[in-house]
């Protein structure tokens, strides 16, 4: 282990490998706090790709738009995070799916829900649901 340790060290310093240390700690637990709480907020037909969506409908155009490039911007976070607790310690998979649903790309909707279709995913999700008192997430039916 010594030696690993040391062959690492020659490539990156000490402070940076204690920084990543520092920050998949806190990455793990925030995302212990946020991912549950995000996921029980959402309406049970968020995911439904038959149920429109229409984010800051009412505001203002450059209030609006200033908007979606903040969310964009978290989504992308999101979703590198995700990509990051896939190896580290976090709840990797659900923290993509929350950046996936934040960024605004074509044919979002339905990789969402292919993403939430999935069986174990979407157990997950429903048992969270389930212990705060929310209904079950409705999908659309297969075409």
């Amino acid at each position: 282990m010594d030696g690993l340790l040391a062959t690492v060290q020659q490539w990156i310093p000490v402070d940076v490998l204690f920084g990543l240390a520092v920050a998949g700690g806190i990455g793990f637990i925030g995302s212990l706090i946020a991912i549950p709480l995000i996921l029980v907020r959402l309406p049970a037909d968020y995911f439904d790709t038959r149920t429109p969506r229409h984010w800051m409908k009412n505001h203002h155009p450059v209030l609006r738009l200033l908007g979606l490039v903040i969310k964009n911007v978290v989504g992308v976070v999101f979703v590198l995070a995700g990509f990051a607790m896939l190896f580290l310690p976090g709840q990797g998979l659900l923290t993509m799916l929350i950046g996936v649903s934040l960024v605004d790309f074509p044919k979002k909707r339905e990789l969402e829900a292919k993403m939430v279709g999935q069986p174990t995913l979407l157990g997950v999700i429903n048992a969270m649901r389930k212990k705060f008192d929310k209904p079950p997430l409705i999908l659309a039916p297969d075409p």
